[in-house]
């Protein structure tokens, strides 16, 4: 039985072998996780659709086209199958080249991988290279070879190298994206967590037991943001072509940071969600990021998206839109700061707030009213939540 890498997803072609997880030769069982693959989108673990002897044929670190043949099972009893006995092994990769190696063969014409290295693990050194070009030229024992002095190498420590994995070379590109195919920038606010605290603090106990999930920040905001786009509907639009486009409803993307880089699944229809919806979902997103079950419908559709980098310790940044949205919000540490009330100095729990948007679409006037939309029903939150 063959394993194929299976289409995720219309405008995905393309997969890494990113981790074996049973090895060549080894036994499996049906619906056994044998692999993980990597898209630009998503990680995915592929299953054993059978019991059997697993095969190997494409290794670890390879980059494949959709519906690509990578293992094999064999399903027979007592057929022991090419993948029996100690497995097959992968071709060593040659050792790589120094700078000055590489310039002394290119000089030289000779191809490095014909030469036969004796440095540290096989590594083809200056000195191999020189003595290979001494035997096309025909000197024996005891005659020299002038060669031209090489500048020494520069003094540097020790580097690894390692290539980017599909999810990370597709973050590269669509923040590289927002920064030129948008007129992207950012205003800024702060929220005072003084009520949101309260409410979490004498609810928090109840709305656990009834509903199996902590209350956070994020449904207050989510519900926020919600109830802001119906009031500020461009910041929940994108552009098409020549057109605007309006959405109706706000798939609001909460951004998630996992092992292998940020991913912002999808709160569908967020308006019609209560607190305990919320936070359960977005429970459920964090669970499969860190099990790598996060599927690409969980990805697709959002319309404006929400970064919370105050978990990281963050207290001020401007996030960076996620094309084609017009709009993200983001979140900060909650600190105490002095701030003025009434004429009166108090110590109050402030969260500075920021909303990139791109220029284009949505006007200075509109940006800086949606956010303090925001930030009222952020510091007035009980009737968000007597709703939700």
């Amino acid at each position: 039985m063959e394993i194929k890498v299976p289409s995720v997803g219309e405008s995905v072609f393309e997969a890494l072998v990113a981790k074996w997880l049973r090895k060549s030769g080894e036994a499996v069982r049906k619906d056994e996780p044998v692999c993980e693959i990597e898209t630009d989108k998503i990680t995915m673990e592929l299953n054993a659709e059978a019991d059997g002897i697993l095969t190997v044929t494409v290794p670890e670190g390879t980059t494949v086209k959709i519906g690509t043949v990578i293992g094999e099972i064999a399903e027979k009893t007592g057929d022991r199958g090419p993948g029996t006995g100690k497995g097959e092994e992968t071709p060593k990769e040659a050792p790589p080249l120094s700078p000055a190696v590489r310039k002394i063969a290119q000089e030289k014409g000779i191809p490095p991988e014909a030469v036969e290295g004796t440095g540290r693990g096989g590594r083809v050194t200056v000195e191999d290279i020189l003595k290979a070009g001494a035997r096309d030229l025909g000197l024996g024992a005891g005659k020299t070879v002038e060669v031209s002095p090489q500048p020494p190498a520069p003094a540097a420590g020790p580097v690894t190298r390692s290539p980017m994995t599909p999810i990370r070379k597709r973050i590269a590109e669509r923040l590289l994206a927002a920064r030129q195919q948008t007129a992207m920038l950012t205003t800024f606010n702060e929220a005072d967590m003084g009520r949101v605290m309260e409410l979490r603090k004498k609810y928090r106990e109840q709305f656990q037991k009834r509903h199996g999930v902590s209350l956070g920040f994020m449904s207050f905001f989510v519900k926020a943001c919600a109830e802001a786009l119906k009031e500020y509907p461009a910041v929940n639009a994108f552009i098409d072509g020549s057109d605007i486009v309006y959405h109706h409803y706000c798939n609001i993307g909460i951004a998630i940071g996992g092992e292998k880089g940020l991913v912002v699944p999808v709160l569908r229809d967020a308006e019609r969600l209560h607190f305990a919806e919320i936070e359960g979902a977005i429970a459920g997103f964090v669970e499969k990021v860190r099990t790598n079950r996060l599927e690409l419908s969980d990805l697709e559709g959002g319309t404006f998206t929400i970064s919370n980098g105050g978990v990281y310790g963050s207290l001020l940044s401007t996030p960076i839109l996620n094309p084609p949205q017009s709009g993200v919000l983001g979140m900060h540490a909650v600190q105490e700061r002095p701030v003025v009330r009434d004429g009166q100095i108090e110590i109050r729990p402030m969260m500075y707030l920021a909303l990139s948007y791109d220029h284009r679409i949505i006007d200075g006037r509109e940006a800086v009213g949606f956010l303090k939309k925001v930030k009222e029903y952020v510091e007035e939150p009980e009737e968000l939540f007597l709703e939700g």
